[in-house]
Protein backbone atom coordinates (compact mmCIF):
# COMPACT_ATOMS: atom_id res chain seq x y z
CA UNK A 1 0.00 0.00 0.00
CA UNK A 2 1.09 3.57 -0.67
CA UNK A 3 -0.22 6.87 0.60
CA UNK A 4 0.26 10.50 -0.37
CA UNK A 5 0.75 13.26 2.21
CA UNK A 6 -0.18 16.80 1.16
CA UNK A 7 1.31 19.69 3.14
CA UNK A 8 -0.69 22.91 2.92
CA UNK A 9 -3.13 20.67 0.99
CA UNK A 10 -0.63 20.48 -1.85
CA UNK A 11 2.06 18.24 -3.26
CA UNK A 12 3.84 21.22 -4.84
CA UNK A 13 7.45 21.19 -3.55
CA UNK A 14 7.13 24.94 -2.93
CA UNK A 15 4.30 24.26 -0.47
CA UNK A 16 6.23 21.85 1.75
CA UNK A 17 6.89 24.43 4.45
CA UNK A 18 5.33 24.88 7.89
CA UNK A 19 5.63 27.45 10.66
CA UNK A 20 4.47 27.55 14.31
CA UNK A 21 0.96 28.27 12.99
CA UNK A 22 -1.16 25.21 12.11
CA UNK A 23 -1.27 24.43 8.41
CA UNK A 24 -3.88 22.19 6.74
CA UNK A 25 -2.68 18.83 5.48
CA UNK A 26 -4.30 15.79 3.87
CA UNK A 27 -3.51 12.12 3.51
CA UNK A 28 -4.93 9.61 1.06
CA UNK A 29 -4.30 6.09 -0.15
CA UNK A 30 -2.96 6.11 -3.71
CA UNK A 31 -2.31 2.38 -4.03
CA UNK A 32 -4.34 -0.02 -1.83
CA UNK A 33 -2.42 -3.11 -2.97
CA UNK A 34 -2.31 -5.67 -0.18
CA UNK A 35 -5.23 -4.18 1.78
CA UNK A 36 -8.73 -5.65 1.64
CA UNK A 37 -10.44 -3.51 4.29
CA UNK A 38 -12.33 -0.32 3.38
CA UNK A 39 -10.23 1.74 5.80
CA UNK A 40 -6.79 1.55 7.40
CA UNK A 41 -5.40 3.09 10.57
CA UNK A 42 -2.28 5.08 9.83
CA UNK A 43 0.12 6.56 12.36
CA UNK A 44 1.55 9.95 11.36
CA UNK A 45 4.81 11.11 12.95
CA UNK A 46 7.88 13.07 11.97
CA UNK A 47 11.62 12.58 12.10
CA UNK A 48 14.25 15.30 12.02
CA UNK A 49 17.83 15.48 10.90
CA UNK A 50 20.44 16.72 13.38
CA UNK A 51 19.52 20.32 14.24
CA UNK A 52 16.49 19.89 12.00
CA UNK A 53 12.96 21.12 12.42
CA UNK A 54 10.43 19.33 14.59
CA UNK A 55 6.85 18.84 13.40
CA UNK A 56 3.77 18.12 15.52
CA UNK A 57 0.19 17.18 14.59
CA UNK A 58 -3.47 17.36 15.52
CA UNK A 59 -6.64 16.06 13.88
CA UNK A 60 -8.81 19.20 13.89
CA UNK A 61 -8.78 22.97 13.98
CA UNK A 62 -8.42 23.10 17.77
CA UNK A 63 -6.83 21.11 20.56
CA UNK A 64 -3.33 20.20 21.60
CA UNK A 65 -0.63 19.12 19.19
CA UNK A 66 1.28 15.88 19.72
CA UNK A 67 4.27 14.11 18.22
CA UNK A 68 2.07 11.43 16.66
CA UNK A 69 -1.43 11.21 15.23
CA UNK A 70 -3.46 8.15 14.23
CA UNK A 71 -6.05 8.63 11.51
CA UNK A 72 -8.49 6.28 9.80
CA UNK A 73 -8.07 6.58 6.04
CA UNK A 74 -10.38 5.10 3.37
CA UNK A 75 -8.71 2.85 0.84
CA UNK A 76 -10.96 4.34 -1.85
CA UNK A 77 -8.58 7.30 -2.31
CA UNK A 78 -10.60 9.89 -0.40
CA UNK A 79 -8.53 12.36 1.57
CA UNK A 80 -8.51 12.75 5.35
CA UNK A 81 -7.57 16.16 6.78
CA UNK A 82 -5.19 16.89 9.65
CA UNK A 83 -3.01 19.78 10.78
CA UNK A 84 0.75 20.11 11.14
CA UNK A 85 2.95 22.80 12.70
CA UNK A 86 6.51 23.32 13.77
CA UNK A 87 7.15 22.67 17.44
CA UNK A 88 7.87 26.09 18.92
CA UNK A 89 11.61 26.54 19.40
CA UNK A 90 12.56 23.78 16.95
CA UNK A 91 12.91 25.48 13.58
CA UNK A 92 14.69 23.99 10.59
CA UNK A 93 18.07 25.10 9.35
CA UNK A 94 17.68 23.79 5.80
CA UNK A 95 15.02 22.64 3.38
CA UNK A 96 13.62 19.16 3.91
CA UNK A 97 15.39 18.53 7.23
CA UNK A 98 12.16 17.11 8.71
CA UNK A 99 10.17 14.21 7.29
CA UNK A 100 6.50 13.46 7.91
CA UNK A 101 5.98 9.73 7.73
CA UNK A 102 2.83 7.59 7.65
CA UNK A 103 3.04 4.03 8.95
CA UNK A 104 0.67 1.09 8.85
CA UNK A 105 1.85 -0.94 11.77
CA UNK A 106 5.63 -0.86 11.48
CA UNK A 107 5.68 -0.37 7.71
CA UNK A 108 6.29 3.05 6.22
CA UNK A 109 3.73 3.67 3.48
CA UNK A 110 4.36 7.34 2.63
CA UNK A 111 6.57 10.32 3.43
CA UNK A 112 6.81 14.07 2.83
CA UNK A 113 9.97 16.10 3.40
CA UNK A 114 9.23 19.48 4.94
CA UNK A 115 10.94 22.51 6.45
CA UNK A 116 9.92 24.45 9.54
CA UNK A 117 10.68 27.77 7.87
CA UNK A 118 10.87 30.59 10.43
CA UNK A 119 12.09 34.19 10.45
CA UNK A 120 15.12 34.25 12.75
CA UNK A 121 17.47 36.66 14.46
CA UNK A 122 20.11 37.46 11.83
CA UNK A 123 22.82 37.38 14.47
CA UNK A 124 21.97 33.75 15.28
CA UNK A 125 21.85 32.25 11.78
CA UNK A 126 24.12 29.37 10.91
CA UNK A 127 26.75 30.16 8.29
CA UNK A 128 24.80 28.07 5.78
CA UNK A 129 21.54 29.94 6.48
CA UNK A 130 23.39 33.23 6.19
CA UNK A 131 25.04 32.31 2.90
CA UNK A 132 21.79 31.10 1.31
CA UNK A 133 20.02 34.30 2.31
CA UNK A 134 22.84 36.53 1.05
CA UNK A 135 22.99 34.63 -2.23
CA UNK A 136 19.24 34.95 -2.80
CA UNK A 137 19.23 38.66 -1.94
CA UNK A 138 22.18 39.32 -4.25
CA UNK A 139 20.42 37.44 -7.06
CA UNK A 140 17.23 39.46 -6.49
CA UNK A 141 19.33 42.60 -6.90
CA UNK A 142 21.35 41.18 -9.82
CA UNK A 143 23.79 44.10 -9.76
CA UNK A 144 20.92 46.56 -10.16
CA UNK A 145 19.21 44.77 -13.05
CA UNK A 146 17.00 42.45 -11.00
CA UNK A 147 13.52 42.46 -9.49
CA UNK A 148 14.80 44.33 -6.41
CA UNK A 149 14.66 47.58 -8.37
CA UNK A 150 10.87 47.53 -8.00
CA UNK A 151 11.19 47.28 -4.21
CA UNK A 152 13.57 50.21 -4.23
CA UNK A 153 10.99 52.27 -6.15
CA UNK A 154 8.17 51.33 -3.76
CA UNK A 155 9.79 53.21 -0.87
CA UNK A 156 10.50 56.81 -1.89
CA UNK A 157 9.69 60.32 -0.78
CA UNK A 158 6.69 60.40 -3.11
CA UNK A 159 5.28 57.14 -1.74
CA UNK A 160 6.03 57.99 1.88
CA UNK A 161 2.44 59.07 2.78
CA UNK A 162 1.22 55.59 1.78
CA UNK A 163 3.60 53.91 4.20
CA UNK A 164 4.26 56.31 7.07
CA UNK A 165 2.94 58.73 9.67
CA UNK A 166 -0.48 57.11 10.15
CA UNK A 167 -2.19 53.90 11.23
CA UNK A 168 -1.16 51.91 8.15
CA UNK A 169 2.56 52.17 8.85
CA UNK A 170 2.77 48.65 10.28
CA UNK A 171 0.39 46.84 7.85
CA UNK A 172 1.98 48.48 4.80
CA UNK A 173 5.47 47.46 5.80
CA UNK A 174 4.26 43.96 6.68
CA UNK A 175 2.98 43.58 3.11
CA UNK A 176 6.21 45.07 1.74
CA UNK A 177 8.36 42.57 3.63
CA UNK A 178 6.09 39.69 2.66
CA UNK A 179 6.29 40.61 -1.01
CA UNK A 180 10.09 40.78 -0.87
CA UNK A 181 10.34 37.53 1.09
CA UNK A 182 8.21 35.67 -1.43
CA UNK A 183 10.42 36.92 -4.25
CA UNK A 184 13.47 35.65 -2.34
CA UNK A 185 11.74 32.29 -1.85
CA UNK A 186 11.11 32.07 -5.59
CA UNK A 187 14.90 32.04 -5.86
CA UNK A 188 15.56 29.78 -2.86
CA UNK A 189 12.49 28.36 -1.06
CA UNK A 190 14.52 27.64 2.08
CA UNK A 191 15.09 31.36 2.74
CA UNK A 192 13.13 33.36 5.30
CA UNK A 193 13.71 37.05 5.92
CA UNK A 194 15.82 37.44 9.11
CA UNK A 195 15.54 40.38 11.49
CA UNK A 196 18.10 42.73 12.96
CA UNK A 197 17.26 42.97 16.65
CA UNK A 198 18.52 46.52 16.99
CA UNK A 199 18.30 46.68 20.79
CA UNK A 200 21.08 44.07 21.05
CA UNK A 201 24.64 43.89 19.67
CA UNK A 202 24.80 42.02 16.34
CA UNK A 203 28.49 41.39 15.53
CA UNK A 204 27.66 38.39 13.30
CA UNK A 205 25.44 40.60 11.14
CA UNK A 206 27.85 43.48 10.79
CA UNK A 207 30.79 41.58 9.40
CA UNK A 208 32.26 41.15 5.94
CA UNK A 209 30.61 37.77 5.34
CA UNK A 210 27.11 39.09 6.00
CA UNK A 211 25.97 42.73 5.74
CA UNK A 212 29.42 44.24 5.71
CA UNK A 213 31.70 46.51 7.68
CA UNK A 214 31.82 50.25 7.03
CA UNK A 215 35.09 52.06 6.46
CA UNK A 216 35.78 55.58 7.75
CA UNK A 217 33.83 57.12 4.85
CA UNK A 218 30.85 54.79 5.23
CA UNK A 219 31.64 52.57 2.24
CA UNK A 220 30.54 49.07 3.22
CA UNK A 221 33.24 46.43 2.75
CA UNK A 222 32.50 42.75 2.06
CA UNK A 223 34.58 39.58 1.93
CA UNK A 224 35.68 38.34 -1.48
CA UNK A 225 33.13 35.53 -1.40
CA UNK A 226 30.14 37.69 -0.44
CA UNK A 227 27.99 38.43 -3.52
CA UNK A 228 26.62 41.57 -1.85
CA UNK A 229 29.88 43.26 -2.85
CA UNK A 230 28.21 43.77 -6.25
CA UNK A 231 25.10 45.40 -4.73
CA UNK A 232 23.82 48.17 -7.02
CA UNK A 233 20.88 50.57 -6.68
CA UNK A 234 19.93 53.74 -8.51
CA UNK A 235 22.75 53.01 -10.95
CA UNK A 236 25.41 53.16 -8.24
CA UNK A 237 27.38 50.15 -7.02
CA UNK A 238 28.00 49.78 -3.31
CA UNK A 239 26.33 50.68 -0.03
CA UNK A 240 27.02 53.76 2.08
CA UNK A 241 26.26 53.22 5.76
CA UNK A 242 28.01 55.13 8.56
CA UNK A 243 27.19 53.72 12.01
CA UNK A 244 27.06 56.07 14.99
CA UNK A 245 27.62 53.14 17.37
CA UNK A 246 30.07 50.29 17.69
CA UNK A 247 28.57 47.56 15.51
CA UNK A 248 30.81 44.90 17.07
CA UNK A 249 29.88 45.44 20.70
CA UNK A 250 27.14 48.05 20.90
CA UNK A 251 23.67 48.92 19.68
CA UNK A 252 21.75 52.06 18.69
CA UNK A 253 20.23 54.13 21.49
CA UNK A 254 16.74 52.78 20.85
CA UNK A 255 13.94 51.73 23.17
CA UNK A 256 14.41 48.21 24.45
CA UNK A 257 11.97 45.50 23.49
CA UNK A 258 10.23 45.72 26.87
CA UNK A 259 9.88 49.48 26.56
CA UNK A 260 8.51 49.14 23.03
CA UNK A 261 5.92 46.53 24.02
CA UNK A 262 4.72 48.90 26.75
CA UNK A 263 3.97 51.70 24.27
CA UNK A 264 0.31 50.66 24.06
CA UNK A 265 -0.30 52.14 27.50
CA UNK A 266 -2.55 50.70 30.17
CA UNK A 267 -5.17 49.73 27.60
CA UNK A 268 -2.62 48.14 25.25
CA UNK A 269 -3.97 50.26 22.39
CA UNK A 270 -2.71 50.11 18.82
CA UNK A 271 -3.07 53.87 18.38
CA UNK A 272 -0.45 54.28 21.13
CA UNK A 273 1.70 51.28 20.25
CA UNK A 274 2.26 52.50 16.69
CA UNK A 275 4.31 55.34 18.16
CA UNK A 276 7.17 52.88 17.77
CA UNK A 277 7.41 54.43 14.30
CA UNK A 278 9.46 57.17 15.95
CA UNK A 279 11.48 55.18 18.49
CA UNK A 280 12.73 52.48 18.05
CA UNK A 281 12.02 52.44 14.28
CA UNK A 282 13.11 55.93 13.30
CA UNK A 283 15.91 55.97 15.84
CA UNK A 284 17.31 52.73 14.40
CA UNK A 285 17.32 54.30 10.93
CA UNK A 286 19.09 57.47 12.09
CA UNK A 287 21.66 55.54 14.11
CA UNK A 288 23.53 55.55 10.79
CA UNK A 289 24.53 58.14 8.27
CA UNK A 290 24.17 57.20 4.65
CA UNK A 291 21.16 56.12 2.62
CA UNK A 292 19.40 54.18 5.37
CA UNK A 293 18.93 57.32 7.47
CA UNK A 294 16.40 58.95 5.11
CA UNK A 295 12.98 57.71 3.95
CA UNK A 296 13.62 58.51 0.31
CA UNK A 297 16.85 56.52 0.09
CA UNK A 298 16.59 53.97 2.93
CA UNK A 299 15.59 51.04 0.72
CA UNK A 300 18.87 51.31 -1.20
CA UNK A 301 20.47 49.51 1.74
CA UNK A 302 19.46 45.85 2.19
CA UNK A 303 19.78 46.39 5.95
CA UNK A 304 16.50 48.31 5.66
CA UNK A 305 14.59 45.05 5.29
CA UNK A 306 16.16 43.39 8.35
CA UNK A 307 15.49 46.54 10.37
CA UNK A 308 11.83 46.51 9.34
CA UNK A 309 11.57 42.79 9.90
CA UNK A 310 12.38 43.51 13.54
CA UNK A 311 9.76 46.27 13.64
CA UNK A 312 7.24 43.76 12.32
CA UNK A 313 8.42 41.18 14.89
CA UNK A 314 7.79 43.70 17.67
CA UNK A 315 4.26 44.25 16.36
CA UNK A 316 3.74 40.48 16.12
CA UNK A 317 4.99 40.03 19.68
CA UNK A 318 2.71 42.84 20.91
CA UNK A 319 -0.24 41.27 19.09
CA UNK A 320 0.48 37.87 20.67
CA UNK A 321 1.04 39.25 24.16
CA UNK A 322 -2.13 41.34 24.28
CA UNK A 323 -4.47 39.46 21.93
CA UNK A 324 -4.53 42.12 19.22
CA UNK A 325 -4.99 40.02 16.08
CA UNK A 326 -8.61 40.93 15.32
CA UNK A 327 -8.70 43.98 13.04
CA UNK A 328 -12.34 44.60 13.98
CA UNK A 329 -11.36 45.39 17.56
CA UNK A 330 -10.69 49.08 18.19
CA UNK A 331 -7.77 48.19 20.46
CA UNK A 332 -6.07 46.29 17.61
CA UNK A 333 -6.29 49.05 15.00
CA UNK A 334 -7.43 52.66 14.75
CA UNK A 335 -9.40 53.26 11.58
CA UNK A 336 -11.14 56.61 11.49
CA UNK A 337 -12.36 58.97 8.76
CA UNK A 338 -9.43 61.31 9.35
CA UNK A 339 -6.85 58.71 8.35
CA UNK A 340 -5.21 59.33 4.96
CA UNK A 341 -6.21 57.06 2.08
CA UNK A 342 -4.43 53.74 2.37
CA UNK A 343 -4.50 53.73 6.17
CA UNK A 344 -8.01 52.47 6.99
CA UNK A 345 -8.86 48.81 7.31
CA UNK A 346 -10.93 48.55 4.14
CA UNK A 347 -8.45 50.53 2.05
CA UNK A 348 -6.44 48.72 -0.59
CA UNK A 349 -2.72 49.36 -0.38
CA UNK A 350 -0.48 51.00 -2.96
CA UNK A 351 1.43 49.94 -5.04
CA UNK A 352 -0.14 46.48 -5.19
CA UNK A 353 -3.56 47.94 -6.07
CA UNK A 354 -2.12 49.66 -9.14
CA UNK A 355 -3.91 52.93 -8.33
CA UNK A 356 -2.01 56.08 -9.30
CA UNK A 357 -2.75 59.79 -9.16
CA UNK A 358 -4.80 61.85 -6.76
CA UNK A 359 -3.89 60.85 -3.21
CA UNK A 360 -1.71 58.03 -4.54
CA UNK A 361 1.78 58.28 -6.11
CA UNK A 362 2.17 58.87 -9.82
CA UNK A 363 3.43 55.34 -10.51
CA UNK A 364 2.83 51.87 -9.01
CA UNK A 365 5.99 49.77 -9.44
CA UNK A 366 6.10 46.02 -9.04
CA UNK A 367 2.58 44.95 -9.88
CA UNK A 368 0.58 42.58 -7.68
CA UNK A 369 1.94 41.16 -4.45
CA UNK A 370 3.78 37.89 -5.03
CA UNK A 371 1.74 34.71 -4.59
CA UNK A 372 2.61 31.82 -2.29
CA UNK A 373 2.23 28.09 -2.92
CA UNK A 374 1.50 27.54 0.77
CA UNK A 375 -1.14 30.19 1.59
CA UNK A 376 -3.66 32.31 -0.31
CA UNK A 377 -3.57 35.47 1.84
CA UNK A 378 -3.24 38.40 1.60
CA UNK A 379 -4.07 38.20 -2.11
CA UNK A 380 -2.56 40.08 -5.04
CA UNK A 381 -4.06 43.45 -4.00
CA UNK A 382 -4.07 43.41 -0.19
CA UNK A 383 -6.14 45.68 1.99
CA UNK A 384 -4.89 47.02 5.29
CA UNK A 385 -7.10 44.56 7.19
CA UNK A 386 -5.55 41.62 5.34
CA UNK A 387 -2.21 42.19 7.08
CA UNK A 388 -3.35 42.28 10.72
CA UNK A 389 -4.28 38.66 11.57
CA UNK A 390 -1.04 37.25 10.15
CA UNK A 391 -1.25 33.90 11.99
CA UNK A 392 -4.89 33.34 11.05
CA UNK A 393 -5.88 33.14 14.72
CA UNK A 394 -9.18 34.96 14.06
CA UNK A 395 -9.74 33.67 10.52
CA UNK A 396 -7.66 30.74 9.26
CA UNK A 397 -7.88 32.13 5.73
CA UNK A 398 -5.89 35.21 6.84
CA UNK A 399 -2.71 33.20 7.58
CA UNK A 400 0.22 34.85 5.79
CA UNK A 401 2.66 31.93 6.06
CA UNK A 402 5.43 33.32 8.27
CA UNK A 403 6.35 33.24 11.96
CA UNK A 404 9.14 34.55 14.17
CA UNK A 405 11.50 32.39 16.18
CA UNK A 406 10.42 33.93 19.52
CA UNK A 407 6.69 34.53 18.87
CA UNK A 408 4.57 31.39 19.31
CA UNK A 409 1.32 30.74 17.50
CA UNK A 410 -1.80 32.16 19.12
Amino acid sequence: MKVEIEVNNSTDPKAQFVTWTPCPCRIRVTDPTGVTASTVNLRIAATAAAAGGEVVFRAGTSGAFSATLTVQVPTSGSTVPFFAAGRFGRASTRSGDATIQARMGTTSVGTADVMVRIRKNANALTSDERDRFVAAFAQLNNQGAGRFSDFRLMHTDESSPQAHFAAGFLPWHRAYLLDLERELQAIDPSVALPYWRFDQPAPKLFNRDFFGVSDSLGAVQFSAGNPLRFWTTDGVQGINRRPFFNTSTGRPGVRTEAQTLALGGGGNLYRLFRNLEGNPHGTAHTSFGGSISSIGTAARDPLFFLLHCNVDRLWAKWQRQFGRANPAQASAYDSNPDNPVGHNLADSMWPWNGIVGGDRPSTAPGGALAASSAVSAPGPQPRVQDCVDYQGSVSAAARLGFDYDDVPSA
